[in-house]
């Protein structure tokens, strides 16, 4: 609670692949995961928290995290099969791009109900550009959004956006298209945890053999020349910066790589990579996974370098926890470092060049034709992109040489940290966001509205996954009718029903079948009457909760425990019919 009023809330939706560093294949987007997650809980000021998740065994996950980040507020549970109850916070937090399949989803109950905020993370890949495209074609509202956390990679957004209506106005002509709200919000750090502390610094240099006179260099992410940054123009940068400034005597520049090899091959090729480009830099790898690393490696450093050259980078955590850590910083002038680094100010950033289109159709062509899996696509990608070494070696010659620089840019690097990138000012502007979608939900019209609410209607209200029983109706002879007539099969007992319910061919379905309870009050009611219209006996044991019971008469009589006769059998009142 801040100001005694609740802030705008939103349900969260839990999967914990999304939120949790403790995994051997660590990457950006479970770091910018929890890093939410925990900004939320200790910034957001709400007096609920609301998780959305498929099982109450995830739900009590998000329970046990949240409560480790210091929540102390009552936490409700939102289960996947209930998305209605989305209404109560009005909002939903979606930790990826894909607001097209929640939308649909939506659509079965009531569009304006809430909204769905998505947040971009990687969108080189196929399938993410086909859910991009595919926001064009969902019942996708101006009260939805997706967070791009950069400049850059909304641009890119924007130009897949571009090219499917070109498209689809080619192929059914004039589209008007509805899209999500792409606000520019960058993801952040809590500050506060890269706090300078002198002991720990000297811990970690004499753990690493870091003199008082020798400059280190940071770089924390991933160890992998295809899928974040290729290391040589790094190494290459920093051996060239020697000549160009050489430490004082006895003095030795160290570089620290903390992050993780996918494999032993790509290890070989970095520590050899190194050896071979900068003989006379000090190289350490540490392994970024493991928390003392990742939380404590920063005070270590004097410059914290990130040259990277991937298309999978879209915003760059790491640059803004070395910003934090009060490190400057020298990387590529890439996508979303553009939106973090102040060249000249926090540090330098380097140029990049790569070819225009149509350049890269044969990567392209060779990636859909499956030639080349995923991680060759982005891999070759990169290699046709180049950061100036020239120029990377002159920006740590800077700072290599110039003790006073690296405290100065560094200080201002800090100071923009917490003023723009801190959790507390993060979460704050995304609650704005939900605050500004709640009022577009009051005010503006609702794009591809149910024309009413009759069942066939909303059966295909959800396109993509529509009700079965709609779209292949012309495949049975019959259809299950309100007075269609129901009666007990000989033989049929309430033992009978829980058998045939609990035998191996059909426990696998009883998340969608009735009740056991609710099926032996339908035999009682039978038993008693003789016979009964469905929709009457359903309402007499399950009023207000029947559509369960009511499509379950069908398993009934599938496992002959009921007869259904077609409406034509039925009298006035079958009530009481013998």
């Amino acid at each position: 609670m801040q100001g005694g009023m609740p802030r705008p809330n939103a349900a969260i939706y839990y999967a914990r692949d999304a939120y949790d560093t403790s995994r051997p294949h660590l990457m950006g987007r479970h770091s910018a995961g929890e890093g939410f997650l925990r900004g939320f809980v200790r910034h957001g000021g709400v007096d609920r928290l609301y998780c959305y998740a498929r099982h109450a065994g995830d739900a009590q996950d998000f329970a046990k995290r949240v409560q480790g980040y210091g929540a102390s507020v009552p936490i409700t549970w939102l289960p996947f099969a209930d998305p209605q109850r989305l209404a109560e916070p009005g909002c939903l937090f979606y930790p990826t791009v894909g607001v097209d399949e929640l939308a649909w989803r939506r659509r079965r109950h009531d569009q304006r109900a809430y909204s769905v905020v998505g947040i971009t993370h990687t969108i080189v890949s196929g399938a993410v550009m086909e859910v991009i495209a595919n926001w064009l074609i969902a019942p996708v509202q101006p009260w939805d959004a997706v967070i791009c956390t950069s400049k850059a990679v909304r641009d890119a957004v924007e130009t897949v956006i571009e090219a499917q209506t070109a498209y689809l106005g080619a192929r059914l002509g004039p589209v008007r298209p509805s899209l999500p709200q792409l606000p520019v919000i960058p993801l952040g750090v809590d500050c506060d945890a890269y706090r300078t502390d002198s002991a720990m610094r000297a811990a970690w240099r004499q753990r690493l053999g870091i003199g008082d006179a020798d400059v280190a260099v940071l770089f924390l992410g991933r160890l992998s020349f295809h899928g974040k940054a290729h290391p040589v123009p790094m190494y290459r940068g920093l051996q060239q910066a020697l000549s160009r400034q050489p430490l004082p005597a006895g003095a030795r520049l160290h570089l620290i790589q903390a992050g993780w090899f996918a494999n032993d091959a790509i290890e070989r090729a970095f520590r050899d990579g190194a050896k071979a480009h900068c003989p006379d830099v000090v190289c350490h790898f540490l392994d970024g996974r493991e928390t003392d690393v990742r939380n404590g490696i920063w005070q270590a450093a004097d410059i914290y370098t990130s040259l990277s050259d991937n298309l999978q980078e879209t915003f760059g955590l790491s640059p803004i926890e070395g910003m934090a850590a009060g490190l400057p910083a020298v990387v590529s002038d890439w996508n979303g470092y553009r939106d973090t680094v102040r060249d000249g100010i926090d540090g330098f950033r380097v140029p990049t060049l790569m070819p225009p289109a149509p350049y890269g159709m044969e990567l392209a062509d060779r990636y859909d034709l499956e030639i080349d899996n995923y991680d060759r696509f982005i891999g070759f990608s990169s290699q046709l992109i180049s950061v100036d070494t020239g120029a990377a070696a002159a920006a740590y010659a800077a700072l290599i040489g110039d003790p006073e620089l690296r405290r100065r840019m560094g200080a201002a690097a800090a100071a923009q940290a917490r003023a723009a990138f801190d959790w507390r000012v993060v979460v704050a502007q995304t609650q704005e966001l939900w605050a500004d979608l709640a009022d577009r939900r009051r005010l503006l019209r609702e794009i591809a509205s149910l024309p009413d609410r009759k069942p066939d209607t909303v059966a295909l209200a959800h396109l993509p996954r529509p009700d079965p029983f709609r779209v292949f109706a012309g495949y049975t002879t019959a259809m299950l009718q309100p007075d269609s007539v129901v009666s007990l099969m000989p033989g049929t007992t309430p033992e009978a029903i829980e058998a045939r319910l609990k035998s191996p061919l059909s426990d696998f379905a009883v998340q969608i079948l009735p009740a056991l309870a609710d099926m032996q009050a339908a035999y009682r009611h039978l038993a008693a009457s003789g016979k009964l219209k469905a929709a009457e006996l359903v309402e007499l044991v399950a009023p207000g909760r029947s559509e369960r019971l009511y499509r379950g008469l069908v398993w009934m009589a599938k496992m002959d425990l009921v007869r259904i006769a077609p409406p034509s059998a039925a009298t006035p009142s079958t009530r009481g019919a013998s």
